[in-house]
Protein backbone atom coordinates (compact mmCIF):
# COMPACT_ATOMS: atom_id res chain seq x y z
CA UNK A 1 0.00 0.00 0.00
CA UNK A 2 1.00 3.29 -0.56
CA UNK A 3 0.39 4.46 3.49
CA UNK A 4 2.88 1.43 4.17
CA UNK A 5 5.60 2.84 1.19
CA UNK A 6 5.58 6.48 2.65
CA UNK A 7 6.14 5.17 5.86
CA UNK A 8 9.96 5.92 6.98
CA UNK A 9 12.19 5.94 9.62
CA UNK A 10 11.47 9.34 10.28
CA UNK A 11 7.37 8.98 11.43
CA UNK A 12 9.01 5.49 13.07
CA UNK A 13 11.16 7.36 15.22
CA UNK A 14 8.54 10.15 15.81
CA UNK A 15 5.72 7.17 17.53
CA UNK A 16 9.64 6.39 19.25
CA UNK A 17 9.35 10.10 21.06
CA UNK A 18 5.42 8.97 21.97
CA UNK A 19 6.47 5.57 23.30
CA UNK A 20 9.50 7.67 25.77
CA UNK A 21 7.01 9.93 26.82
CA UNK A 22 5.14 7.47 27.85
CA UNK A 23 7.92 5.49 29.67
CA UNK A 24 9.25 8.91 31.29
CA UNK A 25 5.79 9.32 33.03
CA UNK A 26 5.46 5.65 33.94
CA UNK A 27 9.20 5.75 35.47
CA UNK A 28 8.09 8.59 38.18
CA UNK A 29 5.22 6.97 39.18
CA UNK A 30 6.58 3.00 39.35
CA UNK A 31 9.96 3.80 40.56
CA UNK A 32 10.34 7.28 41.75
CA UNK A 33 6.83 7.28 44.00
CA UNK A 34 8.02 3.74 45.66
CA UNK A 35 11.14 4.86 46.81
CA UNK A 36 10.02 8.05 48.59
CA UNK A 37 6.56 6.06 50.14
CA UNK A 38 9.22 3.25 51.49
CA UNK A 39 12.31 5.53 52.04
CA UNK A 40 11.13 9.35 53.23
CA UNK A 41 7.56 8.62 54.33
CA UNK A 42 8.53 5.00 55.59
CA UNK A 43 5.34 3.09 54.19
CA UNK A 44 4.91 -0.36 54.30
CA UNK A 45 6.34 -1.86 50.91
CA UNK A 46 3.14 -3.55 50.08
CA UNK A 47 1.45 -0.11 49.70
CA UNK A 48 3.41 0.95 46.30
CA UNK A 49 3.56 -2.59 45.79
CA UNK A 50 -0.01 -2.63 45.80
CA UNK A 51 -0.60 0.41 43.70
CA UNK A 52 1.71 -0.50 41.37
CA UNK A 53 -0.18 -3.98 40.60
CA UNK A 54 -3.26 -2.18 40.58
CA UNK A 55 -1.82 0.26 37.27
CA UNK A 56 -0.93 -3.19 35.33
CA UNK A 57 -4.91 -4.75 36.49
CA UNK A 58 -6.67 -1.89 35.32
CA UNK A 59 -5.06 -2.28 31.97
CA UNK A 60 -7.62 -5.36 31.12
CA UNK A 61 -9.32 -2.15 29.34
CA UNK A 62 -6.72 -2.42 26.92
CA UNK A 63 -9.29 -4.57 24.54
CA UNK A 64 -12.08 -1.63 25.24
CA UNK A 65 -10.01 1.43 24.44
CA UNK A 66 -8.89 -0.53 21.29
CA UNK A 67 -12.23 -1.10 20.22
CA UNK A 68 -12.75 2.94 20.29
CA UNK A 69 -9.92 3.53 18.27
CA UNK A 70 -11.06 0.80 16.10
CA UNK A 71 -14.78 2.72 15.88
CA UNK A 72 -13.47 6.05 14.73
CA UNK A 73 -11.21 4.52 12.30
CA UNK A 74 -8.06 7.14 14.33
CA UNK A 75 -5.28 6.30 16.69
CA UNK A 76 -4.60 10.12 17.02
CA UNK A 77 -6.99 11.01 19.42
CA UNK A 78 -6.51 8.12 21.71
CA UNK A 79 -2.79 8.55 22.20
CA UNK A 80 -2.97 11.92 22.93
CA UNK A 81 -6.45 11.58 25.31
CA UNK A 82 -4.32 8.58 26.57
CA UNK A 83 -1.39 10.78 27.30
CA UNK A 84 -2.73 13.58 29.48
CA UNK A 85 -5.06 10.70 31.28
CA UNK A 86 -1.25 9.74 31.80
CA UNK A 87 -0.25 12.29 32.87
CA UNK A 88 -2.71 13.59 35.17
CA UNK A 89 -2.61 10.52 36.98
CA UNK A 90 0.85 11.41 37.47
CA UNK A 91 0.12 14.47 39.07
CA UNK A 92 -2.39 12.97 41.23
CA UNK A 93 -0.41 10.19 42.37
CA UNK A 94 2.53 12.19 43.11
CA UNK A 95 0.10 14.58 45.14
CA UNK A 96 -1.44 11.73 46.82
CA UNK A 97 1.83 10.44 47.85
CA UNK A 98 2.57 14.42 49.86
CA UNK A 99 -0.40 14.27 51.34
CA UNK A 100 0.29 10.58 52.84
CA UNK A 101 2.95 12.66 55.27
CA UNK A 102 -0.07 14.33 56.92
CA UNK A 103 -3.37 13.13 56.07
CA UNK A 104 -2.51 8.99 54.98
CA UNK A 105 -6.17 7.73 54.21
CA UNK A 106 -6.85 10.74 51.80
CA UNK A 107 -3.43 10.55 50.48
CA UNK A 108 -3.75 7.26 49.82
CA UNK A 109 -7.38 7.54 48.20
CA UNK A 110 -5.64 10.30 46.07
CA UNK A 111 -2.67 8.01 45.21
CA UNK A 112 -4.95 5.13 44.89
CA UNK A 113 -7.07 6.92 41.88
CA UNK A 114 -3.89 8.44 40.51
CA UNK A 115 -2.69 5.22 39.82
CA UNK A 116 -6.42 3.94 37.93
CA UNK A 117 -5.60 6.77 35.80
CA UNK A 118 -2.05 6.02 34.98
CA UNK A 119 -3.46 2.31 34.00
CA UNK A 120 -5.84 3.92 31.87
CA UNK A 121 -3.75 6.51 30.26
CA UNK A 122 -1.26 3.68 29.44
CA UNK A 123 -3.96 1.40 27.87
CA UNK A 124 -5.49 4.18 25.62
CA UNK A 125 -2.15 5.76 24.28
CA UNK A 126 -0.17 2.64 24.40
CA UNK A 127 -2.77 0.62 22.27
CA UNK A 128 -3.31 3.35 20.33
CA UNK A 129 0.16 3.55 19.50
CA UNK A 130 1.23 -0.20 18.82
CA UNK A 131 -1.90 -0.40 16.63
CA UNK A 132 -0.75 2.80 13.86
CA UNK A 133 2.57 1.20 13.72
CA UNK A 134 1.15 -2.09 13.03
CA UNK A 135 -0.93 -0.63 10.34
CA UNK A 136 1.71 1.53 8.69
CA UNK A 137 5.08 0.00 8.86
CA UNK A 138 5.91 -2.58 6.34
CA UNK A 139 6.54 -5.76 6.57
CA UNK A 140 10.52 -5.23 6.05
CA UNK A 141 10.77 -2.62 8.80
CA UNK A 142 9.10 -4.15 11.68
CA UNK A 143 11.80 -5.94 13.64
CA UNK A 144 13.92 -2.39 13.19
CA UNK A 145 11.01 -0.06 14.06
CA UNK A 146 10.29 -2.83 17.22
CA UNK A 147 13.59 -2.51 17.76
CA UNK A 148 13.73 1.53 17.65
CA UNK A 149 10.88 2.24 19.40
CA UNK A 150 11.53 0.02 22.54
CA UNK A 151 14.94 1.75 22.95
CA UNK A 152 13.31 4.73 22.78
CA UNK A 153 11.02 3.66 25.58
CA UNK A 154 14.07 2.92 27.79
CA UNK A 155 16.23 5.50 27.05
CA UNK A 156 12.71 7.57 28.20
CA UNK A 157 12.98 5.71 31.34
CA UNK A 158 16.61 6.21 31.86
CA UNK A 159 16.88 9.95 30.79
CA UNK A 160 13.90 10.83 33.01
CA UNK A 161 15.23 8.57 35.87
CA UNK A 162 18.03 10.53 35.74
CA UNK A 163 17.40 14.08 35.63
CA UNK A 164 14.69 13.56 37.92
CA UNK A 165 17.28 11.99 40.47
CA UNK A 166 19.10 15.31 39.77
CA UNK A 167 15.99 17.36 40.59
CA UNK A 168 14.64 15.96 43.27
CA UNK A 169 18.09 16.56 45.47
CA UNK A 170 17.17 17.18 48.13
CA UNK A 171 13.82 15.89 48.42
CA UNK A 172 10.89 18.23 48.98
CA UNK A 173 7.16 17.82 48.78
CA UNK A 174 7.25 20.98 46.44
CA UNK A 175 9.96 20.00 44.37
CA UNK A 176 8.17 16.24 43.79
CA UNK A 177 5.13 18.01 42.58
CA UNK A 178 7.50 20.36 40.48
CA UNK A 179 8.90 18.11 38.95
CA UNK A 180 5.84 15.38 37.79
CA UNK A 181 4.21 18.09 36.35
CA UNK A 182 7.09 19.46 34.10
CA UNK A 183 7.76 15.70 33.28
CA UNK A 184 3.93 15.27 32.29
CA UNK A 185 3.13 18.31 29.93
CA UNK A 186 6.46 17.92 28.24
CA UNK A 187 5.53 14.44 27.94
CA UNK A 188 1.82 15.40 26.95
CA UNK A 189 3.59 18.40 24.68
CA UNK A 190 6.31 16.36 22.84
CA UNK A 191 3.74 13.57 22.04
CA UNK A 192 1.70 16.40 20.38
CA UNK A 193 4.18 17.44 17.96
CA UNK A 194 5.84 14.00 16.98
CA UNK A 195 2.01 12.97 16.07
CA UNK A 196 0.95 15.88 14.43
CA UNK A 197 0.37 14.85 10.66
CA UNK A 198 1.88 11.09 11.20
CA UNK A 199 -1.79 9.54 10.60
CA UNK A 200 -3.44 12.29 8.83
CA UNK A 201 -1.55 12.14 5.53
CA UNK A 202 -1.47 8.58 5.89
CA UNK A 203 -4.99 7.69 6.58
CA UNK A 204 -6.93 5.25 5.06
CA UNK A 205 -10.66 5.17 5.46
CA UNK A 206 -12.56 2.67 7.45
CA UNK A 207 -15.01 0.73 5.36
CA UNK A 208 -18.64 1.62 6.74
CA UNK A 209 -20.48 -1.31 5.74
CA UNK A 210 -17.78 -3.79 8.13
CA UNK A 211 -16.94 -1.14 10.26
CA UNK A 212 -16.71 -2.01 14.09
CA UNK A 213 -19.44 0.80 14.67
CA UNK A 214 -22.50 -1.43 13.61
CA UNK A 215 -21.24 -4.06 16.33
CA UNK A 216 -20.96 -3.27 20.00
CA UNK A 217 -17.61 -3.90 22.11
CA UNK A 218 -18.73 -7.25 23.49
CA UNK A 219 -19.79 -8.58 20.09
CA UNK A 220 -16.76 -7.70 18.76
CA UNK A 221 -14.47 -9.10 21.74
CA UNK A 222 -16.18 -12.42 21.04
CA UNK A 223 -15.65 -12.94 17.17
CA UNK A 224 -11.81 -11.42 17.57
CA UNK A 225 -11.49 -14.17 20.46
CA UNK A 226 -13.08 -16.53 17.95
CA UNK A 227 -10.45 -16.14 15.54
CA UNK A 228 -7.75 -18.93 16.32
CA UNK A 229 -4.38 -17.10 16.09
CA UNK A 230 -5.64 -13.99 18.18
CA UNK A 231 -6.75 -16.62 20.66
CA UNK A 232 -3.63 -18.38 20.76
CA UNK A 233 -1.13 -15.70 20.73
CA UNK A 234 -3.07 -13.90 23.97
CA UNK A 235 -2.20 -17.27 25.58
CA UNK A 236 1.32 -16.75 23.92
CA UNK A 237 1.89 -13.53 25.18
CA UNK A 238 0.57 -14.22 28.47
CA UNK A 239 2.82 -17.15 29.36
CA UNK A 240 5.91 -15.53 27.52
CA UNK A 241 5.69 -12.67 29.84
CA UNK A 242 4.82 -14.11 33.14
CA UNK A 243 8.35 -16.26 32.56
CA UNK A 244 9.87 -12.84 31.65
CA UNK A 245 8.80 -11.33 34.34
CA UNK A 246 8.89 -13.78 36.98
CA UNK A 247 12.94 -13.60 36.98
CA UNK A 248 13.51 -9.87 37.98
CA UNK A 249 12.93 -10.09 41.77
CA UNK A 250 14.66 -12.74 42.42
CA UNK A 251 17.95 -12.41 40.43
CA UNK A 252 19.61 -9.83 42.44
CA UNK A 253 18.55 -11.46 45.89
CA UNK A 254 20.16 -15.04 43.82
CA UNK A 255 23.21 -13.28 42.80
CA UNK A 256 23.18 -12.24 46.78
CA UNK A 257 22.73 -15.19 48.86
CA UNK A 258 24.78 -17.98 47.04
CA UNK A 259 27.00 -15.93 44.93
CA UNK A 260 27.52 -13.44 47.92
CA UNK A 261 27.45 -10.83 45.52
CA UNK A 262 26.83 -7.30 47.17
CA UNK A 263 24.02 -4.77 47.15
CA UNK A 264 26.35 -2.55 44.12
CA UNK A 265 27.51 -5.64 42.69
CA UNK A 266 23.78 -7.31 42.26
CA UNK A 267 22.56 -3.74 40.80
CA UNK A 268 25.63 -4.34 38.46
CA UNK A 269 24.38 -7.42 37.32
CA UNK A 270 21.18 -5.90 36.42
CA UNK A 271 22.93 -3.74 34.04
CA UNK A 272 24.58 -6.62 32.70
CA UNK A 273 21.33 -8.25 31.93
CA UNK A 274 19.94 -5.31 30.50
CA UNK A 275 23.07 -4.75 28.12
CA UNK A 276 22.55 -8.48 26.89
CA UNK A 277 18.47 -7.19 26.18
CA UNK A 278 19.72 -4.42 24.14
CA UNK A 279 22.05 -6.90 22.29
CA UNK A 280 19.07 -9.42 21.50
CA UNK A 281 17.01 -6.12 20.28
CA UNK A 282 19.75 -4.75 17.64
CA UNK A 283 20.22 -8.45 16.76
CA UNK A 284 16.83 -9.08 15.41
CA UNK A 285 17.14 -5.51 14.13
CA UNK A 286 20.22 -5.98 12.11
CA UNK A 287 18.79 -9.55 11.12
CA UNK A 288 15.46 -8.09 9.77
CA UNK A 289 17.42 -5.37 7.89
CA UNK A 290 19.83 -8.21 5.66
CA UNK A 291 16.67 -10.19 5.44
CA UNK A 292 14.91 -7.19 3.50
CA UNK A 293 18.17 -5.75 1.56
CA UNK A 294 18.94 -9.56 0.29
CA UNK A 295 15.40 -11.05 -0.10
CA UNK A 296 17.17 -13.79 -2.54
CA UNK A 297 19.99 -14.64 -0.64
CA UNK A 298 19.11 -18.14 0.42
CA UNK A 299 20.71 -17.70 3.88
CA UNK A 300 20.02 -14.10 4.74
CA UNK A 301 16.23 -13.88 3.38
CA UNK A 302 15.51 -16.13 6.73
CA UNK A 303 17.22 -14.13 9.08
CA UNK A 304 13.98 -11.64 9.01
CA UNK A 305 11.74 -14.57 10.50
CA UNK A 306 10.05 -13.26 13.42
CA UNK A 307 8.49 -16.60 14.40
CA UNK A 308 11.56 -17.65 14.13
CA UNK A 309 12.98 -15.22 16.41
CA UNK A 310 10.22 -16.09 18.79
CA UNK A 311 10.16 -19.41 19.09
CA UNK A 312 14.37 -19.48 18.97
CA UNK A 313 14.14 -16.48 21.91
CA UNK A 314 11.89 -18.17 24.11
CA UNK A 315 14.27 -21.46 24.07
CA UNK A 316 17.35 -19.61 24.49
CA UNK A 317 16.25 -17.66 27.43
CA UNK A 318 15.38 -21.68 28.95
CA UNK A 319 18.55 -22.60 28.02
CA UNK A 320 20.06 -19.71 30.03
CA UNK A 321 17.78 -20.42 32.44
CA UNK A 322 18.90 -23.91 32.72
CA UNK A 323 22.37 -21.83 33.58
CA UNK A 324 20.44 -20.70 36.56
CA UNK A 325 19.92 -23.83 37.63
CA UNK A 326 23.27 -25.11 37.62
CA UNK A 327 24.53 -21.87 39.35
CA UNK A 328 22.43 -22.56 41.94
CA UNK A 329 23.27 -26.17 42.60
CA UNK A 330 27.03 -25.23 41.59
CA UNK A 331 27.24 -21.81 43.16
CA UNK A 332 30.90 -20.09 42.35
CA UNK A 333 31.54 -22.86 39.83
CA UNK A 334 29.45 -21.75 37.73
CA UNK A 335 29.76 -18.62 35.70
CA UNK A 336 27.27 -16.11 36.60
CA UNK A 337 27.67 -12.65 34.32
CA UNK A 338 27.67 -14.59 31.12
CA UNK A 339 24.74 -16.27 32.16
CA UNK A 340 22.89 -13.71 33.01
CA UNK A 341 24.17 -11.85 29.75
CA UNK A 342 22.94 -14.65 27.55
CA UNK A 343 19.86 -14.62 29.36
CA UNK A 344 19.52 -10.79 28.61
CA UNK A 345 20.13 -11.38 24.87
CA UNK A 346 17.73 -13.95 24.18
CA UNK A 347 14.93 -12.30 26.00
CA UNK A 348 15.75 -9.16 23.93
CA UNK A 349 15.43 -11.50 20.56
CA UNK A 350 12.17 -13.11 22.31
CA UNK A 351 10.55 -9.75 22.99
CA UNK A 352 11.27 -7.83 19.61
CA UNK A 353 10.40 -11.00 18.03
CA UNK A 354 6.84 -10.85 19.55
CA UNK A 355 6.60 -7.72 19.32
CA UNK A 356 7.32 -7.49 15.80
CA UNK A 357 4.63 -10.73 15.43
CA UNK A 358 2.00 -8.82 17.05
CA UNK A 359 2.51 -5.85 14.64
CA UNK A 360 1.67 -8.51 12.15
CA UNK A 361 -0.90 -10.13 13.33
CA UNK A 362 -2.72 -7.28 14.65
CA UNK A 363 -4.02 -7.03 10.96
CA UNK A 364 -4.84 -10.29 10.17
CA UNK A 365 -8.45 -11.96 11.01
CA UNK A 366 -11.77 -9.66 10.76
CA UNK A 367 -11.02 -6.20 9.17
CA UNK A 368 -11.25 -3.02 11.83
CA UNK A 369 -10.35 -5.11 14.48
CA UNK A 370 -6.76 -3.93 15.04
CA UNK A 371 -7.38 -2.54 18.25
CA UNK A 372 -9.21 -4.95 19.91
CA UNK A 373 -6.47 -7.75 18.84
CA UNK A 374 -3.83 -5.60 20.31
CA UNK A 375 -6.05 -4.70 23.09
CA UNK A 376 -6.35 -7.85 24.01
CA UNK A 377 -2.64 -8.90 23.96
CA UNK A 378 -1.64 -5.86 26.02
CA UNK A 379 -3.85 -6.81 28.61
CA UNK A 380 -2.46 -10.24 28.67
CA UNK A 381 0.76 -8.88 28.64
CA UNK A 382 -0.48 -5.93 31.39
CA UNK A 383 -1.94 -8.93 33.56
CA UNK A 384 0.96 -11.08 33.18
CA UNK A 385 3.63 -8.51 34.20
CA UNK A 386 1.56 -7.48 37.03
CA UNK A 387 1.26 -11.55 38.16
CA UNK A 388 5.07 -11.91 37.29
CA UNK A 389 6.70 -10.55 40.40
CA UNK A 390 4.22 -12.74 43.06
CA UNK A 391 4.94 -15.30 41.06
CA UNK A 392 8.46 -15.27 41.30
CA UNK A 393 8.66 -14.07 44.89
CA UNK A 394 6.12 -16.17 45.73
CA UNK A 395 7.32 -19.69 44.48
CA UNK A 396 10.96 -18.24 45.46
CA UNK A 397 9.28 -18.45 49.53
CA UNK A 398 7.47 -21.85 48.98
CA UNK A 399 10.87 -23.80 47.48
CA UNK A 400 13.11 -22.01 50.37
CA UNK A 401 10.70 -23.28 52.91
CA UNK A 402 10.33 -26.59 51.56
CA UNK A 403 13.80 -26.98 51.10
CA UNK A 404 16.67 -26.41 53.20
CA UNK A 405 19.59 -25.30 50.62
CA UNK A 406 18.97 -21.66 49.73
CA UNK A 407 20.68 -22.61 46.06
CA UNK A 408 18.46 -25.49 45.54
CA UNK A 409 15.37 -23.65 46.26
CA UNK A 410 16.37 -21.04 43.50
CA UNK A 411 17.25 -23.67 41.51
CA UNK A 412 13.83 -25.14 41.49
CA UNK A 413 12.78 -22.05 41.09
CA UNK A 414 14.76 -20.83 37.52
CA UNK A 415 13.94 -24.50 36.18
CA UNK A 416 9.81 -23.33 37.01
CA UNK A 417 11.24 -20.09 34.47
CA UNK A 418 12.78 -22.20 31.98
CA UNK A 419 9.66 -24.50 31.55
CA UNK A 420 7.02 -21.31 31.21
CA UNK A 421 9.58 -20.39 28.86
CA UNK A 422 9.61 -23.94 26.72
CA UNK A 423 5.98 -23.97 26.90
CA UNK A 424 5.97 -20.48 25.63
CA UNK A 425 8.11 -21.51 21.98
CA UNK A 426 5.82 -24.59 21.26
CA UNK A 427 2.87 -22.09 21.47
CA UNK A 428 5.07 -19.51 19.20
CA UNK A 429 5.23 -22.50 17.00
CA UNK A 430 1.90 -23.72 17.24
CA UNK A 431 0.44 -20.33 15.75
CA UNK A 432 -0.18 -20.21 12.34
CA UNK A 433 -1.71 -17.46 10.36
CA UNK A 434 -3.83 -19.98 7.67
CA UNK A 435 -6.92 -20.24 10.51
CA UNK A 436 -7.52 -16.81 11.14
CA UNK A 437 -10.80 -15.86 10.69
CA UNK A 438 -11.90 -19.36 10.58
CA UNK A 439 -14.43 -19.35 12.84
CA UNK A 440 -17.14 -18.31 10.23
CA UNK A 441 -18.16 -14.78 9.72
CA UNK A 442 -21.64 -15.72 8.59
CA UNK A 443 -22.96 -17.58 11.71
CA UNK A 444 -22.02 -13.70 13.02
CA UNK A 445 -24.21 -12.18 10.35
CA UNK A 446 -21.27 -10.61 8.08
CA UNK A 447 -20.17 -11.76 4.63
CA UNK A 448 -17.11 -13.39 3.72
CA UNK A 449 -16.35 -10.20 2.14
CA UNK A 450 -15.23 -8.54 5.55
CA UNK A 451 -12.65 -10.84 6.30
CA UNK A 452 -8.78 -11.71 5.35
CA UNK A 453 -8.11 -14.76 3.89
CA UNK A 454 -4.44 -15.10 4.57
CA UNK A 455 -1.93 -17.92 3.61
CA UNK A 456 0.56 -19.49 6.39
CA UNK A 457 3.62 -17.50 5.45
CA UNK A 458 7.03 -17.40 7.66
CA UNK A 459 6.77 -14.43 9.53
Amino acid sequence: MRAEQDFGWLRIARLGVVQACLGSVVVLTTSTLNRIMVVELALPALLPGFLVALHYLVQVARPRMGHGSDVGGRRTPWIIGGMATLGAGGLTAAAGTVLMASEPAAGMALALLGFILVGLGVSASGTSLLVLLAKRVPEARRPGAATLVWMMMIAGFAITAGLAGHWLDPYSPAQLMKVTGTVSLLALGLTMLALRGVEGEVRTEVPQAAGPERVDFRSALQQVWAEPVARRFTIFVFVSMLAYSAQDLILEPFAGVVYGYTPGESTKLSGVQHGGVLLGMMLVALAGGLAARYPSHPVLSRLGSLRAWTVGGCLASALALAGLVAGGLLGSAWPLQPTVFALGVANGAFSIGAIGSMMRLAGEGRESREGIRMGMWGAAQAVAFGLGGLVGTGASDIAHWLVASPGLAYAWVFALEAGMFILSGWLALKISTSTVGRSGSASQGHGPSHLKRVQHAPS
